[in-house]
């Protein structure tokens, strides 16, 4: 029997003109004790659905029933975790919980409602910070108070409106093993809002797309039929799994697609931006010249010490690599282990302490545009447009240039990121994709000799994501630029490279492993989903991860079994299945 029941449910804002339209007769049926996840696309609507069946907003038409009874506000019954913690910054952490204990549970003889709380508390595993604040929780932390604080009130059923979605890759992934081990011994009935196909994978027993609005609706249900617990590392064996997350996966691609051209129909002009043109001395260029052609930029025993009051701290400790002409290179590893660093250092943003640089045979010594950068922020002057913003390094790079061959470059990019219909917009009134779009704009742009991303899409949602690494995906291929890119993302790393470099855990982070990704280009999502090696690879990263994992320092005969493992695996051409349609 269902316990809870959504049907014909429909939320619009706003009236006349400015109504937006932003769900449509959706319908919805859980059976008690079960996890459903709901994934879609930011501005989807997921959030208003949460929010309708907590109580928190009322539906224009349609309506929901928790127990066959309809629900027309909030209620003890339902137990919300948001993205943002609410936390009350003077409480501690029973304090926190204890609140919610004593407002809902205050039929219950105090010293039971302090043995729920500490139950609880115990349960995500805070016993230890107890009596710490809030400010002096990490954000995974403070979350894990969020959920022992929506448990603890005892709710019929729990829903989760992307708890971990604020929270960087690797602290989200061990997350989200917690709470698969909590909701495996509360046994609650549970909706999950996420953004991320392996999070509804890993937790939840049926997983429905939310198709993108206005007029947001349900997709089909697809049904997990993989036994728990379930490993991540493991699942990459898994024919089901691999199935599974190639159908969830191609059906979200299929729903956001919008299927604009990003064709400008420009040419680049024929100029040449200053930095090509400014070249070191003969003598210098004679000494650097080398025949072989992987030293385009070389790392040499790259050190970095930050001096702090206790002494000095070696964050990166004899980093060394070389880098072909039109290599790309991502970056990966847990954090704090000088990924980061590595990459400001190569921008000239980040003094050396110890060793070099050479980019082209010249050696880095500060900032210059021959290197382009794009944050995780792209730090757009918000009063200019997307073109103007763009215009900023071009005519600089560009100043022989005449208006006409600048205006090709800045326009044949910014088309090209699929902004050529809103490179007018202010940069204020761009989402948080479209701000990102502009940035990688701006960089190529510039026709850099080197391009640094610096996690360029970790604010955005996994959906959004795809989108832009199939955008960086389409420039990149026409420019051959050479690239790094940090990346806490595991399947970012492999889209992206030809070479994935792992990182050793900080301090005196250095070179853990390297790892060559022979999958052909030009490259998709769609297309690795189906390559036979795919999941090979990314089963080596995730090993790697899970070797370094909590400070670890592996034993180099473990790295080495971990890289022989996949190679056996890509010989056989085991694990992964083509696209597979939805239940």
């Amino acid at each position: 029997m269902a316990i809870l029941e959504v049907t014909g449910l429909s939320k619009a804002y706003g009236e006349g003109a400015s109504r937006t339209d932003v769900l449509s007769d959706i319908n919805l049926k859980v059976e008690e004790g079960e996890f459903i996840a709901i994934v879609g696309f930011s501005g989807s609507g997921k959030t208003t659905l949460i929010s309708a069946i907590a109580g928190l907003v009322r539906p224009d038409s349609g309506g929901v029933l928790l127990r066959g009874k309809e629900i027309d506000g909030p209620g003890p019954d339902r137990g919300v975790v948001f993205q943002s913690y609410s936390l009350m910054p003077w409480l501690s952490v029973y304090g926190n919980v204890a609140l919610a204990v004593d407002a809902v549970l205050n039929a219950k003889p105090k010293a039971e409602r302090r043995a729920i709380t500490r139950r609880y508390i115990d349960l995500v595993g805070l016993s230890h910070a107890i009596d710490r604040k809030p400010a002096e929780l990490s954000g995974g932390m403070r979350q894990r108070v969020s959920v022992a604080r929506a448990l603890a009130t005892r709710p019929d059923i729990l829903l989760l409106d992307e708890p971990l979605s604020a929270l960087d890759a690797l602290t989200r992934a061990k997350l989200q093993d917690e709470l698969a081990d909590i909701c495996g011994k509360e046994k609650k009935t549970i909706i999950l809002i996420t953004n991320d196909v392996d999070e509804a994978i890993l937790l939840a027993d049926r997983i429905i797309p939310l198709k993108p609005g206005p007029k947001a609706t349900l997709g089909p249900s697809f049904r997990v039929n993989i036994e728990r617990p379930r490993s991540r590392a493991a699942m990459n064996h898994d024919e089901e799994f691999i199935r599974l997350r190639a159908a969830v996966t191609q059906y979200l691609i299929d729903a956001g697609a919008e299927g604009g051209d990003l064709e400008s129909g420009i040419e680049l002009p024929k100029i040449v931006p200053i930095t090509q043109k400014s070249e070191p001395p003969k003598a210098y260029r004679d000494a650097a010249a080398s025949p072989a052609q992987g030293r385009y930029v070389e790392f040499y025993e790259v050190r970095k010490v930050y001096p702090t009051p206790k002494g000095p701290i070696t964050v990166v400790d004899g980093f060394d690599l070389k880098i072909k002409k039109g290599e790309f290179i991502t970056l990966i590893g847990h954090s704090g282990c000088g990924k980061s660093t590595v990459l400001s250092m190569a921008a000239g943003l980040n003094g050396i302490s110890g060793g070099g640089i050479v980019l082209d045979g010249k050696e880095v010594t500060g900032a210059g545009p021959e290197r382009a950068v794009v944050f995780q922020a792209p730090s757009l002057m918000p009063w200019l447009t997307a073109r103007e913003n763009v215009a900023l390094g071009v005519d600089r790079v560009y100043p022989d240039a005449t208006p006409a061959e600048r205006k090709d470059v800045i326009e044949y990019y910014l088309h090209r990121v699929g902004l050529g219909d809103s490179m007018h917009r202010l940069a204020a009134e761009l989402s948080n994709g479209m701000k990102q779009r502009v940035g990688i704009a701006r960089a190529f742009s510039l026709s850099p000799k080197l391009l640094l991303l610096d996690e360029p899409f970790g604010m955005l949602d996994s959906l959004t994501r795809w989108e832009l690494q199939d955008v960086l995906m389409d420039v990149w291929k026409r420019t051959q630029v050479t690239a790094i890119c940090v990346t806490h993302d595991v399947d970012e790393a492999i889209l992206l490279a030809d070479r994935v470099v792992m990182m050793s855990n900080g301090p005196n982070a250095r070179i853990g492993n390297i790892m060559e990704v022979d999958l052909p280009r030009p490259r998709s999502r769609k297309a690795l989903l189906a390559h036979p090696d795919y999941y090979a690879y990314r089963e080596e990263l995730l090993d790697f991860l899970e070797a370094y994992e909590g400070g670890a320092n592996p034993d180099p005969a473990l790295l080495e079994q971990i890289k022989q493992k996949r190679a056996d695996r890509t010989r056989r051409g085991d694990g992964a299945l083509c696209v597979a349609a939805a239940e």
